[in-house]
């Protein structure tokens, strides 16, 4: 009588125990976990991270969970593939990773042969050049800005690149060059302190939207040739974008792409690349820059895309050139 009593609860106790870790394990295999590594907060790349994180939530029932992670830029991001393994996902424009596989630019001094271990996903919305002026017109030429007062800038990648504009079809000696942040922009442009200013965000972007509803603007559409000569991804920023804007802008960007590695398994690629473009949408219906993406995009990707990635856009019948596989 008295074995029976002791044996019992160490039986229910084992039986118990066992459930419990069973119902961990199962919990934790349902789970899988994704370091997304983006932006500094407050960006509007940090917060794309935040909806990105929120769609794949969503659209995977909670399966998969992005973790956010701030950086300190594009740079940091493809670095730190030297040194994380797994479901490590980052973003950053995609001549940084042909640099990286090179060993040029920035990775002259810091080659690893873990570079090459680096995979596309999906393309994220590009930074897209504006040339912002003041007036009704609409859309202008590049030649329109001659003889204004123009706010480029300084040490971004819109003022690198607009002064590489500028001086690439003869315009520098042109335009006066206000010597001015580029955050200034928006409201020296309300004020008449300056005639036109650039910047380069994902599109519609916020300062270009205040701007336009407090006064008419116009933005520059460049020709074909032009957008040819500066060697830059072609933009078109669709007519009605922005307020008193009705037509097509035709323009430049910088691509932006969502890159992983070989650590990463088959699966896990795929259901996040299915599920970004599944979750597209609603992601655009929530803000604007997601409906900037389309799939001519992953053209963009340097190197070759994951395999589950590649798995995907074949059974969503995606044509993706032959050099991502």
């Amino acid at each position: 009588m008295s074995n029976r009593k002791l044996t019992f609860p160490r039986t229910l106790l084992a039986t118990a125990t066992a459930v419990l870790l069973g119902a961990t394990a199962l919990s934790a295999q349902a789970e899988t976990r994704v370091t997304y590594k983006s932006a500094s907060a407050g960006t509007a790349y940090y917060q794309m991270g935040v909806e990105l994180s929120e769609a794949i939530r969503r659209g995977t029932g909670g399966e998969v969970v992005l973790t956010l992670e701030e950086s300190q830029g594009s740079v940091q991001n493809v670095m730190e593939v030297m040194a994380r393994q797994g479901n490590y996902v980052f973003t950053t424009p995609p001549g940084l990773v042909d640099q990286a596989m090179a060993g040029e630019g920035p990775f002259a001094e810091r080659q690893s042969p873990r570079f090459q271990e680096i995979r596309g996903l999906f393309p994220i919305p590009s930074i897209t050049m504006h040339f912002v002026a003041a007036g009704d017109e609409g859309v202008i030429g590049l030649e329109d800005l001659e003889g204004k007062h123009v706010l480029i800038g300084r040490g971004t990648f819109g003022a690198r690149e607009a002064e590489r504009y500028l001086e690439l079809f003869g315009m520098l000696d042109k335009v006066r060059v206000a010597n001015a942040e580029i955050g200034s922009g928006p409201d020296a442009l309300k004020n008449g302190q300056i005639d036109a200013f650039v910047t380069a965000s994902s599109f519609p972007t916020p300062n270009v939207i205040e701007t336009a509803a407090s006064m008419p603007i116009s933005l520059v559409s460049l020709t074909d040739e032009q957008i040819e000569q500066t060697g830059a991804a072609r933009q078109t920023i669709p007519a009605g974008t922005y307020s008193g804007i009705d037509q097509d802008v035709e323009t430049t960007s910088l691509p932006v792409i969502a890159y992983t590695t070989t650590g990463m398994d088959e699966e896990t690629a795929y259901t996040l690349t299915k599920t970004f473009w599944e979750r597209r949408d609603a992601m655009a219906d929530e803000t604007a820059w997601w409906g900037s993406i389309t799939h001519d995009m992953i053209g963009n990707i340097a190197g070759t895309l994951h395999p589950g990635a590649v798995r995907y856009y074949d059974e969503a019948g995606i044509e993706i050139p032959d050099e991502l596989r």
